[in-house]
């Protein structure tokens, strides 16, 4: 009997370690030209990221009530703890509550106010723990905790998909693109909020660097500290992003350069560069 863990896919895991840890990940959506592709299962339209209409959306109650289940059953009655992205940035958190209320209180779910390997490292510890004998209110409250230490920062070249996308503010974005500005924006309370404001690329993601510096030396922790950097279509910068990183944070465990799922994608947009920065793992 192992305490089973459900992510969904906004956590950016791939799906060889997914598989590897036992985690199940419920799809979340991507809506081209109004055709539902479920990211991770479906094949989704280069067209995506090409200038086509794309929308996204969360997991429904009634797909997450039957993720749930089968985990329970899996289980063998042990329990499930879920953790979902920000519910102040998707509905699926809400959708992961009443899918939990159907079953009962066996399954156990984590707002990770979090994104990407934000809410994807908390997983992997509470799959760890899982594996190692933890039991579900154990599980529970180390998801919690990893999640709220966890630090989300990001720079994107333009806020015009994080506007259409409703994940910030139309003001926020007159001013990004009016005034040419390079944001720096991180995750705050469960949303996305301006940080800081540059009018370069290279101006920003030294920013960006700083900023999941700082962090890394706040986390502090004896297991040190673990680094994921997201990119969409700038796979380059985003190494040079993690050499700046590896010589800034001194307990550096592992730095892992994954791109964006196709969902937080179609919102930051191409050239966007994201940094989580989390407890490690013993």
């Amino acid at each position: 009997m192992t305490v089973a863990v459900v992510t969904d896919s906004s956590s950016c895991l791939p799906a060889s370690v997914a598989a590897e840890c036992g985690i199940t990940v419920a799809p979340l959506h991507v809506l081209v030209d109004g055709v539902d592709h479920r990211e991770g299962i479906d094949e989704i339209p280069e067209q995506s990221t090409d200038g086509k209409p794309v929308t996204t959306a969360g997991a429904s109650p009634g797909e997450l009530t039957e993720v749930y289940a089968a985990a329970l059953e899996r289980s063998r009655g042990a329990g499930v703890v879920a953790l979902h992205i920000s519910r102040g940035l998707s509905s699926t958190w809400e959708a992961a509550r009443q899918a939990a209320e159907q079953i009962g209180s066996l399954v156990k779910v984590v707002d990770s106010g979090s994104a990407g390997m934000g809410l994807g490292y908390p997983a992997l510890a509470a799959a760890y723990a899982a594996a190692g004998g933890a039991g579900l209110d154990e599980v529970y409250d180390d998801s919690v905790r990893r999640s709220a230490s966890s630090r989300c920062f990001i720079v994107v070249d333009r806020l015009d998909h994080l506007r259409r996308g409703g994940r910030i503010g139309t003001a926020a974005a007159l001013l990004g693109t009016a005034l040419a500005m390079k944001p720096v924006l991180h995750i705050s309370d469960g949303a996305l909020v301006l940080r800081e404001k540059t009018r370069t690329s290279s101006k920003a993601l030294s920013k960006l660097v700083d900023a999941a510096a700082a962090a890394a030396a706040d986390i502090g922790t004896q297991s040190g500290v673990v680094v994921a950097v997201h990119h969409m279509q700038c796979a380059e910068r985003a190494e040079d992003v993690s050499a700046m990183l590896m010589a800034r944070i001194p307990d550096l465990t592992s730095v892992d350069v994954l791109p964006f799922g196709a969902v937080l994608g179609a919102h930051v947009g191409p050239g966007a560069v994201g940094v989580v920065v989390a407890p490690g793992h013993r």
